[in-house]
């Protein structure tokens, strides 16, 4: 095949796949692991149960792969929304509200549908695990960049992850119910004490 009609067809190839990885996400978020399969996942892509079994052999990789892909895509658009954000007063919080929405969203909802399959099915499981280890050194690389922080310097590290987990917990506070509310005032004192950390000789 020539150089000319393979380009087509790898982009082709790629939305499709992009196509899959994004209606993974959405099922998931949804209607929970059970009730999405590959081919529910494939009807809502568009595309045929083989074309999806050609990207992805099984449902566990098509699972780690969506979640990865949009982690991924999210991160990067807090990077994104994080440059175009003023200096000074208000910029943590800005930052730490944008990264509560990360864990508020339908990417943290699918993924905790994922969690708690991956916890009764051992070949989910050891996917899962290699992806949270994958996914959280990028959250963390991430909000390190965003804040302007070094991890070099003592305590940052843990400060900063402390932070990853706050938000991690009010994504399951906010799962049942809105809590949008409570979790405006959690954003606004973490913010601050994160300002005050990080100002701090020695953190």
């Amino acid at each position: 095949m020539s150089e000319a009609l393979k380009a087509p067809q790898q982009d082709r190839s790629r939305a499709t796949r992009q196509r899959l990885l994004e209606a993974a996400v959405e099922s998931l978020a949804e209607v929970g692991y059970a009730a999405t399969t590959v081919s529910v996942v494939a009807a809502r892509a568009g595309v045929s149960r083989g074309a999806a079994q050609h990207h992805f052999p099984t449902r566990a990789d098509l699972f780690a792969a969506a979640v990865e892909y949009m982690t991924e895509v999210r991160l990067a658009e807090i990077r994104a929304q994080a440059s175009r954000l003023p200096s000074g007063a208000g910029r943590t919080e800005a930052i730490v509200g944008m990264l509560a929405d990360v864990y508020t969203g339908p990417l943290f909802r699918a993924a905790l549908h994922l969690w708690v399959a991956a916890s009764t099915e051992e070949p989910l499981r050891q996917q899962i695990v290699r992806l949270e280890a994958h996914v959280g050194r990028q959250a963390h690389r991430a909000l390190l960049e965003v804040l302007d922080v070094s991890e070099r310097t003592p305590g940052v590290r843990e400060t900063v992850q402390g932070v990853l987990d706050m938000a991690r917990g009010l994504g399951l506070a906010d799962l049942l119910t809105d809590d949008s509310a409570r979790r405006r005032g959690i954003v606004r004192q973490w913010s601050r004490i994160l300002d005050q950390a990080l100002r701090e000789p020695g953190v």
